[in-house]
């Protein structure tokens, strides 16, 4: 293993990376932006240039020479060289901005030449306070520019595509974004467009910029020059707060950020995770569609009831206490228990202990399959994110077939729902539905079985509560509140934090709304309320409690507590057929 001493400190390192990542491994900020781990290193910024030399051996003897204090002799290389393209060798000696003089003036002289034309539009830009030109500026730049001349001007405000908007001003041309499409994405839709000062990235004319990747590019910009069409304008870095989470619009769960303002989901950016994801986010994950159904198409009241042909909102109290006489009132073998691939673990683990208890048969859950929707990378055909966790908890795919002559039949009075439309996903009708007992575990205003529910519970959301999720490759995560709800619990109270804007404001705020906060509550409380209805236990002090239960209980999910999940999850064994 290499051994290179960088500011006077030795230390061993992997060998096989360029000395920029080697530096940012071990800690050392080195500043730069054209480098990611991921793609390769043009060394256009200029940035994370270093002083690096090599010791001096005897050339017959093969001995390290020593000066005249016995300190080995380095032969420095004559200029500075860009971190991002030098290998490490075993006994190089590194000189960073902290040591070298040489090394800041270049660092400093480099940020003056960047921005001698970049636009002084910082309090507009979207990517202030997050953006890595101005941190840069401040940390090693000039203090002030010697260049009082008109700047040059090119295209702003130009829709590369649907999601993606470009400000031609603001590019540094560190091709990160063109570098994507070449060699990550592979749709080569973005190239640079010109020469020298007014040279940006643009697509071929006449097409649009519409790679189902094309969002990360905003990611990896890093200026305000890539922005997202949808979320610009809308909210500062500084005003929301930051929530590791998963995405759940496919089965590959990948990790991402909710970033929140006022309680609401205004931005979904991607979460570095190297087992899951990467760096990567698929666009269908953060589109205009994906924030509606986080903020949007939520109940406006809580627990309904139907009454007199409507539903009428009532308390959880009542809601949960009619669930359980609705229940109650058929034989266990005719009430028809629906889990859910879109559900966490703990939820579908508690239906089907609630199942189990009453004597009815096991739930099943309805798939999501939009074949040829695979692309071999993170979309996935199936589109819910628990389709494993269900498996692996022996609740398995329902057979459409059967069911629909079970009701045609007269064998199913009542069907529980959990977090599903079976309306919508063509399982059954409205009419064969309004003859049965629905209770619908879960809600949104689009779901076209809420129109013949008789008890409507809302539940909270994957942004709203805390649980577990296993997605296409055994992959077991934990998701966070990144919203709060109107009944908050001490695990929701915990596990959201204590400096959350949207958790201290008062409607004295202009920021903040009270109606943005829903009136749900997760699976896993609203199902115990039913079953000790019923006289059944399902209480547990949280989720936490219920995932500890399953990994011990279950072969398929050892070893997945919230614990040895954290935020990165842990991989589960393929053991074969679920318990």
């Amino acid at each position: 293993m290499p051994t290179v001493t960088i500011d006077g400190e030795t230390i061993d390192v992997s060998g096989d990376k360029p000395l920029l990542q080697e530096c940012l491994n071990m800690g050392t900020e080195l500043p730069h932006f054209c480098y990611h781990p991921a793609m390769s290193a043009p060394a256009n910024c200029r940035q994370c240039m270093v002083e690096v030399g090599t010791p001096v051996r005897d050339r017959e003897t093969g001995e390290l020479k020593l000066d005249d204090e016995g300190n080995p002799e380095i032969q420095w290389m004559p200029k500075l060289m860009t971190s991002c393209t030098v290998q490490v060798t075993d006994g190089m000696v590194v000189k960073t901005h902290r040591t070298s003089e040489k090394a800041k003036r270049g660092q400093k002289d480099t940020l003056e030449f960047l921005l001698i034309n970049h636009p002084l539009d910082c309090p507009i830009c979207d990517q202030a306070g997050k953006c890595p030109l101005q941190i840069q500026a401040y940390k090693y730049g000039p203090e002030g520019s010697r260049f009082e001349f008109r700047k040059v001007h090119k295209p702003k405000r130009v829709k590369l595509g649907p999601r993606v908007t470009l400000d031609a001003e603001r590019c540094i041309n560190c091709t990160r974004c063109t570098r994507f499409t070449e060699e990550i994405s592979g749709s080569c839709q973005l190239t640079i467009s010109e020469r020298g000062v007014k040279n940006y990235p643009i697509t071929m004319p006449g097409q649009p910029f519409d790679d189902p990747y094309s969002m990360n590019t905003i990611d990896l910009c890093p200026v305000g020059a890539l922005t997202s069409t949808d979320s610009r304008f809308k909210a500062r870095a500084w005003e929301m707060s930051r929530t590791p989470s998963i995405t759940t619009l496919n089965a590959r769960g990948s990790n991402c950020y909710y970033m929140v303002r006022d309680n609401l989901i205004m931005e979904v950016v991607p979460r570095q995770n190297m087992q899951v994801n990467e760096y990567w986010l698929p666009d269908e994950e953060r589109v205009g569609w994906a924030y509606e159904r986080f903020n949007d198409m939520r109940p406006a009241h809580g627990p309904e009831l139907r009454s007199d042909g409507e539903l009428t909102p009532v308390s959880w109290e009542r809601a949960t206490d009619a669930a359980s006489k609705a229940l109650g009132a058929v034989d266990p073998s005719e009430i028809l228990f629906l889990g859910s691939a879109h559900a966490t673990v703990e939820d579908n683990y508690l239906l089907k202990r609630l199942a189990e208890a009453l004597g009815a048969d096991a739930p099943r859950y309805i798939p999501h399959i939009d074949a040829g929707h695979d692309d071999d990378w993170l979309r996935t055909d199936d589109r819910t994110p628990n389709a494993q966790g269900c498996e692996r908890l022996g609740i398995h795919p329902i057979d459409a077939d059967v069911v629909r002559s079970r009701v045609e039949a007269g064998e199913i009075k009542a069907v529980y729902v959990l977090d599903d439309d079976p309306v919508g996903a063509g399982l059954f009708t409205e009419d064969q539905l309004d003859d049965l007992i629905v209770v619908l575990h879960y809600y949104n205003t689009t779901n076209q079985t809420l129109p013949v529910t008789d008890v409507a519970l809302p539940a909270a959301m994957v942004v709203e509560t805390v649980g577990t999720y296993v997605n296409d490759h055994g992959h077991a995560q934990t998701v966070r509140p990144a919203k709060t709800i109107k009944e908050v619990n001490r695990t929701l109270m915990m596990a959201t934090g204590k400096s959350r804007p949207d958790m201290h404001g008062t409607p004295f705020d202009r920021w903040h709304n009270d109606d943005n906060q829903v009136d749900c509550l997760p699976g896993w409380e609203v199902l115990p309320m039913v079953a000790a209805h019923l006289d059944i236990d399902l209480s547990y002090k949280g989720p936490k409690a219920i995932m500890a239960e399953v990994s011990e209980e279950n072969p398929a999910f050892a070893g997945a507590t919230h614990e040895a999940m954290g935020l990165q999850g842990v991989r589960l064994e393929d053991v074969g057929e679920p318990a």
